[in-house]
C-alpha cells in the first residue's frame, strides 16, 4: 500500500474513478477546491529551514488544484506553543491542516478534537499514531537508520567505537536513533556504543555533548545524528578536537550543507521534503472530500472517514560532495515565492 501511493495518490485515484465508471471530466473536476477553501501546514520551530522545501510542494499541489494555503506553527521549540498555534488555526476553519506534531501524545485529543469540529488532520515527518489523524507522510526511518548503519560499517569497518545524540519524544527522531542502535547491535555486535546524548536540536548542546563524548572516548570512529541542528554543534567540536570521527546526520541545512562540501561531514540523508509536502497536502485534500469515492469497506457503517492512509514513504536522498549543490535552498528559492 505505501508503494501504491508512492506512485502518485491522484494519478492512481484518478485512474480508479474512470474505471469506475465516472466520465473523466467529471472525476477531474472533483481535484478542485472551491473559492476561499484553505489548508494550513503547521510546525514547531517555524524558521527552520527545513520546512521550507515542504511548503513549496504542498504550495505546488495547492495551487493545481485551485486551494489556498497558511503555513502556521511557532518559532519555539515549545508543545505548549504550538498547540497553542494549532488551536488558533482552527478559528481559522480550514478545510484541512498537514501537522507536524512536535510530540506525539500532547497532540492526540487536538487533532481529535479538530476532526470532531470538521477540520481534517494529516501528520508529516512526525506522527501521533494513536490520534484520528486521516494519514501520515515520511521517509522511511528505520531504512535512513540501517543505511545510515551500513554506510559507516563500510567507510570505518565493523569493530570500533560510535555514539549518538538525540532528540527524544519526536517519534520520527526517536525511531532513526533506536532503530540505529538496535541494527549495529544485531548485525555488528563489535560496534560499540560508547557515547548517546540527548541534544534536542540545540546545535550547542551538541557541542558540548560531543566535546565530552571526545574527551572520554578519544578513539571514537562515527556518530550518528537523526537531525541537522545537533550536527551543527557536532561537527564543530569534532574540528576543534582535530579528531578524525565520521559523521552521518539526517535532514539537511545550509550549514551541513556547506560541512558536506567541505568534507567534514561525511554525508547527510535528506527526506524528500518537495515529495512529502506535495503528497501531505493530496492527502489533507482526498480527507477532507473523502466524498467523492465509495470504496469497498464498511466506512458507512462504522463512521469514520474511509481515507486512511497508515503510512506513505516519501523516501529520501543520499547528500554527498557531489550532488551537494542540487540541495542549495537559495538557489532552489531564487525566484519563488516564499509565502
Amino acid at each position: 500500500m505505501t508503494k501504491f501511493f508512492k506512485v502518485g495518490a491522484v494519478a492512481v485515484l484518478t485512474g480508479a474513478l474512470a474505471s469506475a465508471g465516472i466520465p473523466s471530466a467529471q472525476a477531474q473536476s472533483q481535484f478542485q477546491c472551491e473559492p476561499g477553501e484553505t489548508y494550513i501546514m503547521n510546525v514547531m520551530v517555524s524558521a527552520h529551514p527545513y520546512w521550507v522545501p515542504v511548503y513549496q510542494g504542498f504550495k505546488q499541489a495547492a495551487e493545481a488544484m485551485g486551494c489556498e494555503t497558511v503555513f502556521s506553527g511557532t518559532p519555539d521549540y515549545d508543545i505548549t506553543k504550538q498547540i497553542a498555534s494549532f488551536e488558533q488555526d482552527l478559528v481559522k476553519k480550514p478545510a484541512g491542516i498537514l501537522l507536524h506534531p512536535m510530540q506525539s501524545d500532547p497532540f492526540i485529543e487536538p487533532i481529535n478534537r479538530a476532526i470532531e469540529s470538521g477540520v481534517e488532520v494529516v501528520t508529516f515527518a512526525a506522527d501521533s499514531p494513536n490520534s484520528n489523524r486521516t494519514a501520515y507522510i515520511t521517509s522511511d526511518n528505520v531504512a535512513e537508520a540501517k543505511f545510515a548503519a551500513e554506510e559507516i560499517v563500510k567507510q570505518v569497518g565493523d569493530t570500533g567505537e560510535y555514539a549518538v545524540l538525540e532528540n527524544p519524544g519526536q517519534s520520527n527522531h526517536d525511531l532513526r536513533v533506536t532503530a540505529f542502535i538496535d541494527y549495529m547491535a544485531e548485525n555488528y555486535p563489535n560496534m560499540e556504543l560508547v557515547g548517546r546524548q540527548a541534544t534536542n536540536q540545540d546545535s550547542n548542546a551538541a557541542y558540548r555533548a560531543t566535546a565530552s563524548i571526545l574527551q572520554a572516548n578519544p578513539e571514537l570512529d562515527a556518530m550518528w545524528i537523526p537531525e541537522a541542528g545537533s550536527a551543527e554543534g557536532a561537527v564543530a567540536a569534532v574540528l576543534e578536537a582535530k579528531s578524525d570521527v565520521l559523521i552521518m546526520h539526517a535532514d539537511i541545512t545550509p550549514t551541513t550543507l556547506e560541512h558536506i562540501r567541505a568534507g567534514n561531514i561525511h554525508m547527510a540523508l535528506n527526506p524528500n521534503q518537495g515529495i512529502q509536502g506535495f503528497v501531505g497536502f493530496l492527502a489533507t485534500f482526498l480527507a477532507a472530500h473523502s466524498d467523492m469515492f465509495d470504496p469497498f469497506n464498511d466506512y458507512k457503517v462504522s463512521g469514520y472517514n474511509p481515507m486512511q492512509i497508515p503510512f506513505v514513504d516519501n523516501g529520501f536522498a543520499v547528500i554527498t560532495k557531489d550532488n551537494a549543490d542540487s540541495f542549495d535552498l537559495n538557489v532552489y528559492m531564487d525566484g519563488r515565492d516564499p509565502n
